[in-house]
């Protein structure tokens, strides 16, 4: 992995708990790479035969000058998270979108096609999530942020069925989800992204922030109705995608979920 910072991530957790699993004599390790050297690194990946590495800030979109290959994920996000070789090529690609696509469906049964969505956020995993999105037939994809011109770029990713909006476009979506860092942990400013009084019975609520497990709008939305989610699952999808282009194996997923801690759902299909 690269990135800066990169001491506060599960990732290294996650994917060694994988190889263990998976009887993979390989292990996962955290570079803190500056800002700049993405190519760098990548060159030192190809001297030291570096099987595959996981992109994070500051490097998502330095890195693919460096590549030989960008899959259309990447190309249209502008952002790389993961790299894999095919033979001596390393190939670029974004896994975030697949994982948060994946874990709405395993982690609560619900695909997104047609939906009304509102995404509040307009950074890399909010774009991540407008992409797949629409890429998996939303019937809106409506983004919210306070800057308008990042609104607008983040919401051309939803294609025709995207477009900026409004807080008060929560109250009539299906799905919502908070691709802001509010609510990370302790005194982390504002308590919530946006009004939860908006929310209630009938829509799903994901909350991308991960730490703490329960942020205050997670809690409100619960108590309000809401069918809850925070970003641990998509991490958790992310990563065994990452898993199975470095490997060409299933992921085991069993063991990354235990080594986060991640309750394996309850029957989603019931909901």
């Amino acid at each position: 992995m690269i990135g800066d910072p990169v001491r506060h991530s599960l990732s290294p957790v996650i994917h060694n708990a994988a190889f263990s699993a998976g009887g993979i004599d390989w292990v996962y390790v955290a570079f803190a790479v500056p800002a700049g050297r993405a190519c760098d690194a990548l060159a030192a990946m190809r001297i030291l035969d570096i099987a595959g590495l996981s992109v994070t800030m500051p490097h998502k979109a330095g890195v693919l000058a460096g590549l030989d290959e960008v899959s259309d994920e990447a190309s249209a996000l502008g952002a790389a998270n993961t790299v894999y070789r095919r033979g001596s090529r390393l190939i670029g690609d974004n896994t975030d979108g697949y994982g948060f696509i994946r874990a709405l469906r395993e982690e609560q049964g619900l695909e997104v096609e047609g939906l009304r969505c509102v995404v509040v956020g307009a950074g890399g995993a909010a774009r991540a999530v407008v992409y797949g999105l629409h890429r998996h037939g939303a019937g809106q994809v409506i983004v919210v942020n306070r800057t308008p011109a990042r609104a607008t770029e983040a919401a051309a990713l939803g294609g025709a069925v995207g477009r900026v909006g409004k807080h008060g476009d929560i109250a009539h979506a299906d799905l919502v989800v908070n691709a802001t860092p509010v609510g990370m942990g302790v005194g982390s400013g504002a308590e919530y992204p946006f009004d939860p009084q908006l929310l209630g019975p009938g829509q799903v609520l994901v909350d991308l922030v991960y730490q703490p497990p329960e942020t205050p709008l997670l809690a409100i939305a619960a108590a309000r109705g809401a069918r809850v989610m925070n970003g641990l699952s998509m991490l958790l999808y992310q990563a065994a995608r990452q898993f199975e282009l470095w490997t060409g194996q299933s992921a085991p997923l069993a063991a990354m979920r235990s080594a986060v801690r991640i309750s394996p759902p309850e029957n989603p299909q019931a909901h």
